[in-house]
């Protein structure tokens, strides 16, 4: 076997193995190419460039016709589930919000959720109106109604408690 066979079987091997620990279909495109340049290297031996615009040609007609179809079929389309329409919103304060304790429960939009202060030292008593701020998992990071962060800008919320 020549060198050039050797080398092109040797880049298609490695570009398959980077393949496997990706998970965009990038590299597969130029593996193939490699393969075709293995039967080009095969055919014309001393042909090294003629090599080089086999592989480079597959590779970029194998990219141009099949990346679109690939990225359709490997794209993860985020499933919309509405659950961060109650960021900004206020909250009734349902069970004591206490960090050192872990516990804390509101009510928003009529739903309960388990719920947490912003800061940790801050302790928010049954009855009490927050403010959801983000949400980390399946709990609600809440601050005070009188938070410096939403004293600045007015709140445009509709409150549904």
């Amino acid at each position: 076997m020549e060198f050039v066979t050797i080398f092109w079987i040797v880049a298609m091997v490695a570009l398959i193995l980077i393949e496997l620990f990706t998970t965009n279909l990038t590299t597969i495109w130029f593996a193939c190419g490699a393969c075709v340049a293995v039967f080009a290297s095969v055919f014309f031996p001393n042909g090294i460039a003629a090599q080089i615009v086999v592989f480079v040609a597959v590779s970029a007609v194998l990219v141009l016709l099949t990346r679109p179809l690939s990225r359709k079929l490997t794209s993860s389309k985020a499933v919309r589930t509405n659950f961060d329409r109650v960021i900004g919103k206020k909250a009734v304060v349902s069970e004591r919000i206490d960090n050192l304790n872990a516990s804390g429960q509101v009510r928003v939009m009529g739903q309960v959720w388990s719920a947490r202060a912003e800061e940790d030292g801050a302790v928010f008593d049954i009855g009490e109106i927050v403010i959801v701020d983000k949400i980390e998992g399946v709990k609600l990071i809440v601050l005070g109604e009188n938070s410096a962060k939403y004293a600045e800008e007015p709140l445009l919320i509709n409150c549904e408690l």
